[in-house]
Formats: structure tokens, C-alpha cells, sequence
């Protein structure tokens, strides 16, 4: 096996790192920092890191199949065309829940867009929820009650959907059955229960073997779990928070990795907030479905 390689490609400080995909047509990675609505598109052959102001928080996003982006903003679903600077309102799903935004999506195997909100500031509150947009772009309603919705990604077969509570007294990755011709999960249970490692569950993968990748936030980590739930491999990072890993690179074996800024300067982790690149892992990531609508 390599020796693994872990790099700061961007010393970026970003307030929140998050939402990172992987453009396996473009070769480049799109990721965003939520509070300061900034989306960015980071070219590895270059390394060029562009950036958009979207203009209010940005949680999440994904790729469209005809072209330009799909995000999640604090005020709910929109188109976005890079090349213009040209939004297009889809709609919002939570008009009546202000103090909410979106945080973490994905898209499934069939190019549905799953994403979940949150409480944006203050105290905790069980405020949010994970929603499904279809490509005709009509919004469902899964589930509610949760603090920090995190984790989402889905397993090679498309049959197994994993989502995740942050929240410090949750801190438990999710999965269910899914069902793909519908959009439909069901039979939820507890995947792994992240009391047993040093972080909390951020943003998560899944690689080729059907492995979840879970950034350890607050855990200076990210660590693997096999599809049985259990821990296969932890990948020691030089910051405490970790926020969400990204398979990337020409043959999906780079695994990039945003994370969260201090509030003030850490001479412990001097690139908290940075983008990461780990080589050498040995294994591979899946090319991530585009937006079908």
C-alpha cells in the first residue's frame, strides 16, 4: 500500500467548508463555505479556486445534468449558472421557518437531489428536516425533527440511504432501505453510533467498496465504516474539524476533505479551514450522479 499523503491544497480559512463534489467530466471539485454564501470551484491541474458569491448561506449542492448547478440555499432550491452569474428560484420548501437553512445533500442513483435543513443560529432546536427534489421539481417532505441534518450519501447499489444527526447529543449515523424507483426510504436504523471515535458525524462518501467515509468533526479525523457499521480505518487530519470528504482526482483515489475555521487564530492547526487532499488511500470513490432535472 502507498504511504498516505495528507496536503493543504487551499490555505483558504473558510468559516464553513462544506458541500464538496466532485465534476469527474470538468476534473474539478465544486465545494462552498455555508455562512459567507460563497461556492467555489477548485481546479487541481491549475489551482485555481474560483469563486462565486451566492449571496445568503449556501448549505449544499450538485451538478446538473443539463449543465450549471443545483444548490440549497437558505432560502430554499435554486438553479445557478456559473457562466452568467444567472439564479433561477425553484422553490422553498420552509418559507415559514426563517431561522432555518439547508445544510447537507446529495444526489441518489436515478438523479433525485436529497437535502436537509437546520437551525442557523443560536441555541439547538429539533427544527429540521430532510427533503427529496424530483426532477420535475417536485419537493417532498421525508422527516423531521432533527438538529443537525449531515451524513447523506447512498451505498453503490443505490439500495442502502445514510444520513446523520451532528448534534452533540445525538451524534449517530443513520441508514435505511431504499427504494429506487420511488425515492422511498424505509426500515431506519442505527448505522454507527460515532460515540465510539473521537469526532462527531459531518459530511459524508461512500467508496466503490460501499465503505462510508464520515468526517470526524471536532475529532481531528475521518474514519471509515464498512457496511456492517463497523470502524475500518481512521485517518489521523492536522485539524480538528473535519466537515466533508470528496472522492476526486483522475482515478477517484484522492480523497479531498473541506473543513471548518477557528474563530481565532489556533497555532495547533494553523489551515483549519483549508481544503485537504489525502493520496495513497488505496481505495476509490464513486463518480457522483448529477441533478436528473
Amino acid at each position: 500500500m502507498a504511504k498516505v499523503e495528507i496536503e493543504c491544497v487551499l490555505d483558504i480559512k473558510a468559516k464553513t467548508g462544506e458541500g464538496a463534489v466532485w465534476d469527474v467530466r470538468d476534473a474539478a471539485l465544486w465545494w462552498c463555505d455555508i455562512p459567507n454564501g460563497w461556492l467555489y470551484r477548485y481546479d487541481p491541474s491549475s489551482g485555481q479556486n474560483r469563486r462565486f458569491e451566492i449571496g445568503e448561506p449556501l448549505g449544499c449542492l450538485a451538478l446538473r445534468e443539463q449543465g450549471g448547478l443545483l444548490l440549497a440555499l437558505q432560502s430554499g432550491f435554486w438553479f445557478f449558472d456559473p457562466q452568467t452569474g444567472a439564479k433561477t428560484k425553484i422553490t422553498d420548501p420552509e418559507a415559514d421557518k426563517p431561522q432555518n437553512r439547508f445544510n447537507d445533500g446529495t444526489t441518489d442513483p436515478k438523479g433525485r437531489f436529497w437535502a436537509g435543513t437546520m437551525k442557523n443560529a443560536g441555541a439547538p432546536e429539533p427544527s429540521g428536516s430532510f427533503y427529496r427534489l424530483d426532477p420535475d421539481l417536485d419537493v417532498t417532505l421525508w422527516k423531521s425533527g432533527f438538529f443537525t441534518t449531515n451524513g447523506q450519501t447512498f451505498s453503490p447499489d443505490g439500495r442502502v440511504y445514510y444520513y446523520s444527526d451532528t448534534n452533540r447529543d445525538v451524534r449517530t449515523i443513520f441508514a435505511a432501505d431504499y427504494d429506487l424507483d420511488t425515492g422511498t426510504p424505509s426500515n431506519e436504523r442505527v448505522f454507527f453510533d460515532t460515540r465510539a471515535v473521537a469526532g462527531r458525524p459531518d459530511g459524508a462518501t461512500v467508496d466503490a467498496d460501499g465503505c462510508y467515509w464520515m468526517a470526524g468533526v471536532g475529532g481531528w479525523q475521518v474514519v471509515r465504516l464498512t457496511p456492517g457499521g463497523e470502524v475500518d480505518r481512521i485517518v489521523e487530519l492536522p485539524v480538528e474539524r473535519p466537515s466533508k470528504p470528496m472522492f476526486g482526482g483522475a482515478g477517484l483515489d484522492e480523497l479531498y476533505v473541506t473543513t471548518i475555521a477557528t474563530a481565532e487564530p489556533d497555532p495547533a492547526q494553523p489551515q483549519a479551514g483549508g481544503l485537504f487532499k489525502i493520496s495513497g488511500l488505496g481505495v476509490k470513490g464513486l463518480p457522483q450522479r448529477r441533478f436528473a432535472g
